[in-house]
């Protein structure tokens, strides 16, 4: 088991935001399932964690109660090669969920995303400020990252 491993507080919905997950990105699967006993706090038999992997690196989903949401303060950053699959985890990801500003969802559980193209990276690095802001001007109006308009933006 690594030395850090992210823990993601759910009240309930921990097993299947996990199977959620776990079907969207590639090397991902589930570990382990633990449930609570009889000495609680939750029900006995009820899952308590579950521990998997998303594209090989380790989580754990607890179902520790109401207490506590996630908020945009924690994010998962997933680093995408290219429009096509910025496309399909804002599907994926997004669906019942809520869109963001620049590139930011929350999904159905309330995790929230940022769905970012290495694109994105490059034109923002280029040495050219007037370029490199143009590009930053163009992705503070988007929802949904468009590659295609941030290169339009570099080029102008």
């Amino acid at each position: 088991m690594p030395k850090i491993t992210t823990n993601l507080w759910f009240d309930t919905q921990a097993e299947d935001a996990v199977n959620h997950y776990t079907s969207i990105f590639p090397d991902s699967r589930v570990i382990d399932i633990q449930r609570y006993g009889e000495a609680g706090p939750r029900e006995a038999g009820m899952v308590m964690t579950v521990a998997f992997e998303l594209a090989g690196q380790r989580f754990i989903a607890l179902n520790g109660g109401p207490e506590f949401n996630f908020t945009e303060a924690v994010s998962m950053y997933v680093d995408c090669a290219d429009q096509a699959e910025v496309d399909m985890y804002w599907a994926k990801l997004g669906e019942g969920g809520e869109e963001g500003p620049c590139g930011w969802l929350k999904d159905k559980y309330g995790l929230s995303w940022q769905i970012i193209p290495r694109a994105l990276t490059e034109l923002l690095k280029d040495p050219d400020p007037v370029k490199s802001q143009k590009v930053m001007q163009a992705m503070l109006g988007m929802s949904k990252i468009d590659v295609k308009a941030l290169e339009d933006a570099h080029e102008q």
